[in-house]
């Protein structure tokens, strides 16, 4: 059986592969068309480069970016509005463009928690990414915005309780972390095949590693610190959004 082609949705540049790296790595190691939608930050800015390279090293083609500012970096897209501003609609509607385009089996984005960080820009995405996957499958929704498509599932980013402890370690223990209970994760995969490229991923997003930000707690972390904590992504599976009697999987 082939590997689903994937569309990924993240708030901000580094999310991607830093929630879900290892998995875009390995569907486009299988042969499978693999994409990335960023909500934030414009196309002239540094971030936006390390965005580039960081999906080049995944294999998921060139960025997309919804164009909207991030809710705490202003200059993120001069003259913008903040994502967590912008009309839904607008959104819900600039993200149904990029579904009908790619034609994606599935989907991957932040959890309802807006995964560990609880970040208000991840938690918006989520929202416009949850609402969008069902709109792109419904023909009198944003007629303009390409043929209709309904991508077969929908998986959130997420992390155990179990996860936590050790994550916390490195993150520190002052912040607040978000995670679910261990029964209601769907899939586990273990990326660890591909745990290279998800760590030079994450890495090229060396204005972040430079603030001390996680891309940098990653930097100084041993190769078996990082394979321990970062080795596996882990997911909840959306209820379907689709009524075909076949359905694609995001496997372990």
């Amino acid at each position: 059986m082939s590997m689903p082609s994937l569309l990924a949705v993240f708030a901000h540049p580094d999310d991607e592969s830093l929630s879900a790296g290892g998995v875009l790595a390995r569907h486009a190691d299988a042969g499978a068309r693999t994409a990335v939608v960023t909500a934030t930050w414009a196309a002239d800015t540094l971030r936006a480069t390390e965005l580039a390279e960081a999906l080049q090293i995944l294999g998921a083609g060139t960025p997309r970016l919804l164009g909207y500012a991030d809710a705490r970096v202003p200059q993120s897209a001069p003259g913008c509005v903040r994502l967590c501003d912008a009309p839904l609609d607008e959104a819900v509607k600039r993200l149904v463009t990029h579904i009908r385009e790619f034609r994606p089996d599935i989907m991957v984005t932040h959890d309802g928690y807006g995964g560990l960080p609880g970040h208000p820009d991840h938690v918006q995405t989520h929202r416009v990414t949850m609402l969008a996957a069902q709109a792109a499958g419904l023909e009198q929704l944003y007629p303009d915005a390409g043929a209709p498509w309904q991508p077969q599932a929908l998986y959130l980013a997420t992390h155990p309780h179990s996860a936590v402890p050790a994550l916390r370690e490195v993150i520190g223990a002052g912040k607040a972390l978000y995670s679910v209970p261990d029964e209601q994760v769907t899939a586990a995969v273990d990326v660890g095949p591909w745990l290279e490229q998800k760590i030079a991923a994450v890495l090229a997003h060396r204005s972040e590693a430079e603030r001390g930000a996680l891309p940098g707690v990653i930097a100084g972390l041993t190769p078996n610190a990082r394979e321990r904590l970062f080795g596996i992504e882990w997911f909840l599976r959306h209820t379907p959004i689709t009524t075909a009697s076949a359905q694609t999987e995001l496997t372990a």
